[in-house]
């Protein structure tokens, strides 16, 4: 009964978390001065249109209707967001919605290639490392994860795109597919997918040291328990016991780690597809900042919210169930 008391609580944190994100969009369109409303009817105004046009434009631009009191324009907003209803982009002249499904699949392309690999790697390493504490291996592979999880990942792929593209030219300098390709199950459009998406990923995966010391420090821990002397009385290698045993009891604490780090991906999506000119829906959403797109900006920033609140919640609530250990615990916390 706690436990479902507190899954409950925890979804209506979530639920709050959406809402008042929603809420402050909201205000940021209607009642901040300098507001996206007001800017596009001065705008408009400008341009020679007259005040009936240019309240029919935004209220298609921003679901709002400027001249319905506060309180039935939130109403009505909320509504238009939660039937999926974003309005329209200023720039693509496209709804919002369709601009951002269209992005949102690239995005979770190369974030979940470089989730996939950085932690398969670092589980890995890290039960190595652990298991050979204080060795030439883990000595080495300490300083290497070090050096790499200290290089801001935007830095990183900088460097990667002029050595690795523009210097080198052993990859594409932007872009997410092959031009004159079509988009289907062939190996021309797969084939240039995976060729134009393999710096972001490799972006994300060579940052990942620090999560190998992690992983070597929950190996570390679990380096005396009782089944590893038994292991070791049944004659197995020391990698089998470094992967199989030490691996996977001390990569349950990276659970939730890995996806906490889901969110931070998507946040810090904007730089890395910028930096490669990769148009995902952190590349729409910086340039709907740079070009005053402001319905496909609030939208893009409402879906990340939506994104990280989601990936939280569902860490919080799965956890339990990968680490039955952990349920009391989660159950005092909240």
């Amino acid at each position: 009964m706690a436990n479902l008391d507190w899954r409950i609580r925890r979804a209506g944190q979530a639920v709050f978390t959406i809402w008042a994100v929603l809420t402050l969009t909201f205000v940021m369109i209607r009642v901040m001065p300098g507001n996206p409303l007001g800017t596009m009817r001065t705008t408009l105004i400008q341009q020679g249109m007259s005040p009936d046009r240019v309240n029919a434009l935004i209220e298609t631009r921003l679901s709002i209707n400027p001249n319905d009191p506060i309180p039935v324009a939130y109403a009505d907003y909320l509504v238009s967001f939660f039937q999926g209803n974003l309005g329209q982009s200023i720039y693509y002249e496209e709804p919002v919605l369709q601009v951002l499904a269209e992005a949102l699949p690239w995005t979770v392309f190369v974030l979940g290639w470089g989730i996939f690999i950085s932690y398969g790697m670092s589980v890995v390493l890290g039960a190595l490392m652990g298991y050979w504490e204080g060795g030439k291996l883990d000595v080495a592979l300490s300083t290497v994860s070090i050096v790499l999880g200290s290089i801001p990942f935007y830095v990183l792929a900088l460097l990667l795109l002029i050595f690795l593209a523009y210097q080198g030219g052993f990859f594409p300098t932007g872009g997410r597919m092959a031009t004159g390709t079509t988009a289907g199950l062939n190996w021309p459009f797969v084939s240039g997918v995976l060729y134009h998406a393999a710096l972001p990923v490799l972006s994300y995966v060579v940052i990942s040291g620090l999560r190998a010391l992690g992983m070597r420090g929950n190996s570390i821990r679990v380096l005396g328990s009782d089944y590893l002397r038994v292991a070791r009385l049944r004659g197995l290698s020391d990698l089998t016991i470094s992967t199989q045993y030490v691996g996977r009891n001390a990569v349950l604490p990276l659970y939730t780690s890995l996806l906490i780090s889901v969110g931070r991906m998507f946040g810090g999506s904007s730089i890395l597809e910028e930096v490669f000119t990769y148009r995902g829906l952190g590349y729409y959403t910086l340039h709907a900042l740079y070009q005053r797109d402001y319905p496909l900006l609030m939208g893009a920033f409402a879906l990340l919210t939506i994104a990280v609140v989601l990936t939280l919640v569902i860490a919080d609530m799965t956890y339990p169930l990968i680490d039955p250990r952990a349920g009391g615990a989660s159950d005092e916390s909240y």
